[in-house]
């Protein structure tokens, strides 16, 4: 049995529960409305920085301490940064789950920033940095942000640039989390074997009470469609391109429909480009499609890492695939096929506490609402081709798309118009 329990607190905070019966253990995440596309130029990184900072020292623990704690109950324990998003979380068994959330609030509420842990982890976040530009497909991904973007919003980088990381000061992270870790700019979410009454009362004991009461101004995200191309020269042995086509908001009543054009394009092995672009022409090893989508808007990104002798014949090939889908839209079998892999993930998931924490913790921060699974199978389960056809009419302008390539390659891509 499941059941879904929220509540709000006179603060704004913001809690949801979904409890999982049969199971021994407990996801429990806090979530907080910020990442690199509320960031200005100087701050850029600053969202992701914090994150790492939260883990070096509260006002009763050291960095080692909070290990240590977690360990000494068998919890887990880690967080992560996105373009709109940080989240910190931890799972443990129901038994302990009383003790991981008060280490978990404790590191959220009651980090001291340690100059001497600043530096240090100053050269943990570069060499995160280093590893990514040594890493050309998640770089070439972080191009296209920018491509399609621009500089400012959702295509500054979440990790920022070095020269950001090496200047941020103490006051500058505490004045970033007096602003952006506000009680109406947070969510605290529990999916697992926990009774709600139990998360409510950690909940109150141990985070909400320590929360700044000030007024809330939500930050304004710069948003634009810029349409480039941008190469990064590398001397490495693939090229890796990628392009970027408008998709819908995440809300929208029409983004399933979309969920299942991408599967039919790019989602899977039997997909349309692996077929094409794998199978049949052997010009790539790997080679996919996926949407991100985010309040006001979202992209659907195609990628492939080729050899360089095969750029234009892969981009052809790409191109090849998108337009045919464009024109003949998706065949009953493929919808039958795409909406079926659509609805099992979603099912699937529902047996992952860590997941549904944050699919019910990300859908009330965005929302402030819960989120209803059956009602979404249910929508998946009406679909119709006519569906499908009508958001696929709202991919794929090729006007305002954006190109990216890493590697071997001198001249940016040359968009279609």
């Amino acid at each position: 049995m499941q059941m879904i329990y929220s509540k709000k607190f006179p603060s704004g905070l913001r809690l949801v529960v979904k409890k999982m019966e049969g199971l021994l253990s407990v996801s429990m995440g806090v979530l907080v409305g910020t990442g690199s596309c509320y960031e200005t130029a100087d701050e850029n990184g600053i969202s992701h920085y914090i994150e790492h900072m939260m883990f070096k020292g509260t006002q009763k623990r050291t960095s080692f301490e909070i290990s240590d704690a977690m360990d000494r109950i068998g919890a887990q324990v880690n967080a992560f940064t996105s373009k709109d998003m940080t989240c910190y979380y931890a799972k443990s068994t129901t038994e302990h789950a009383g003790e991981a959330f008060e280490i978990l609030s404790d590191f959220v509420m009651h980090s001291t920033f340690p100059e001497e842990e600043m530096e240090r982890e100053k050269g943990v976040v570069l060499e995160e940095i280093a590893m990514t530009e040594d890493t050309p497909d998640d770089l070439c991904l972080d191009v296209l942000a920018e491509a399609y973007f621009g500089k400012e919003g959702y295509g500054r980088p979440i990790l920022g640039p070095a020269e950001n990381v090496r200047r941020f000061t103490r006051g500058e992270l505490c004045d970033y989390i007096a602003e952006r870790y506000n009680p109406e700019n947070m969510v605290v979410s529990f999916a697992g074997n926990i009774d709600p009454r139990d998360a409510e009362t950690f909940v109150g004991q141990y985070l909400e009470p320590e929360l700044q009461k000030r007024a809330y101004a939500p930050r304004k995200k710069a948003i634009a469609q810029c349409g480039q191309s941008l190469v990064r020269t590398k001397d490495i042995e693939q090229v890796h391109i990628a392009f970027a086509y408008p998709s819908l908001p995440r809300e929208d009543e029409r983004m399933d429909a979309a969920l299942i054009v991408n599967t039919v394009l790019g989602g899977g092995m039997s997909s349309r480009l692996f077929q094409r672009v794998r199978e049949q022409l052997g010009l790539a090893y790997t080679v996919y499609s996926y949407i991100s989508s985010f309040t006001e808007g979202g992209i659907l990104t195609v990628y492939a890492g080729v050899n360089p002798s095969n750029v234009q014949k892969a981009c052809g090939a790409i191109f090849e695939t998108i337009e045919a889908l464009r024109k003949d839209k998706i065949t009953a079998d493929e919808f039958a096929r795409g909406k079926e892999q659509l609805k099992s993930s979603l099912i699937l998931a529902q047996e992952n506490t860590a997941s549904q924490m944050l699919a019910y913790g990300k859908y009330m921060l965005y929302n402030d609402a819960l989120l209803d699974i059956e009602k979404r199978v249910a929508n998946i389960g009406a679909l119709t081709l006519d569906d499908c056809a009508e958001a696929l009419a709202t991919n794929f302008d090729a006007s305002k798309m954006a190109a990216a390539a890493v590697g071997k390659i001198d001249a940016p891509i040359a968009l279609e118009r």
